[in-house]
């Protein structure tokens, strides 16, 4: 049986692996610089060394002054130029990114006017385009960082099976509300620290540590299905909020990829926060009735097949930790 559910883990392995990659949007950032100038910086993740086939698709209110200067930063490309305008005539017109429809990615849109107006918007494939508004709002900033987040989490699978992993220990209903409590108290601290500059971490050595977090809970679950005392079952929460602390400065690092408005920086955080929280009760929910719903399923189960979702979560982090170490500078 043992070597029939490690055949199914490395199986499975490929495509858990393939879901590894970071939240790292592409980011157009346009702002202007003096009245009727604007600074216009085009940011893009490299995919396999590669750059993505996107590219923006701005008023034509606006008309490019000399050449674009491109830059790589990381596993990022970086494009910047200088552009011309009549603030006024952009309200209405549209932004677009060609390419996009037929490109999993996200695209996060930053607008900072000399009027102090600040528009934030986030372009998927299914929107591609976004339409300028007269002047944003605490409301619209809200929504969007709102959204921001809850994108983030339900797309930061490491983050995600960090929480399934608690789930599958923990034991019962009060604790386990104790536990996702103390690992979401823990991360919002770091993420608002890291965020104002207060604690600072370089993202390759905090991506690692999140995968370590994640083996230390599969080899924590396989010893507790054995009969061994473990430190997550003693000590759920100590364990979530230690390992909270490190996850909240991952959310930093995607959070620094979009950017705060200066004008409203705390409600822009709080809304993220909000958001990162509202992504995580909809997956602890959803993973919570799966497991009552299996539990009610008449079946017999193999004598060993409960170790399938530790090892598959335990083979993807190894994947992860090897992929994040071996990546550092």
């Amino acid at each position: 049986m043992k070597r029939y559910l490690l055949l199914l883990v490395f199986l499975l392995l490929p495509t858990t692996a393939a879901l590894a990659d970071e939240f790292r949007p592409a980011l157009l950032e346009i702002t202007e610089k003096e009245p009727g100038s604007f600074a216009i910086t085009w940011k893009t993740p490299l995919t396999k060394g590669r750059r993505l086939a996107l590219e923006p698709i701005l008023p034509e209110a606006l008309e490019q002054l000399g050449p674009t200067s491109t830059r790589q930063i990381g596993d990022s490309l970086i494009d910047q130029s200088r552009w011309r305008g009549d603030t006024e005539t952009l309200v209405g017109t549209s932004i677009g990114i060609r390419g996009l429809r037929s490109t999993p990615i996200d695209v996060i849109i930053q607008l900072d006017l000399m009027d102090g107006s600040e528009h934030s918007a986030i372009l998927r494939s299914t929107t591609p385009e976004w339409t300028i508004p007269p002047r944003s709002t605490p409301w619209t900033v809200a929504a969007s960082y709102w959204k921001i987040g809850t994108i983030h989490i339900l797309e930061g699978f490491d983050h995600l099976l960090f929480v399934l992993a608690l789930i599958l220990i923990v034991p019962g209903w009060w604790m386990l509300v104790k536990t996702i409590t103390a690992f979401t108290l823990a991360h919002s601290v770091t993420l608002a620290l890291a965020t104002l500059g207060v604690v600072n971490m370089p993202g390759p050595p905090t991506e690692a540590v999140i995968a370590l977090s994640i083996l230390f809970l599969a080899v924590e679950i396989i010893h507790s299905r054995e009969g061994r005392i473990t430190l997550t079952e003693t000590y759920p929460w100590l364990v979530s909020l230690s390992f909270g602390l490190v996850h909240g400065l991952g959310f930093a690092g995607a959070l620094s990829e979009v950017g705060l408005p200066e004008s409203d920086i705390p409600l822009a955080l709080l809304m993220f926060n909000v958001g990162v929280e509202t992504g995580q009760l909809l997956f602890v929910g959803v993973v919570v009735a799966i497991r009552e719903f299996i539990k009610r399923i008449p079946l017999s189960w193999p004598q060993e097949s409960w170790r399938v979702l530790p090892y598959a979560i335990g083979g993807t982090a190894s994947f992860w930790v090897i992929q994040r170490v071996a990546g550092f500078t």
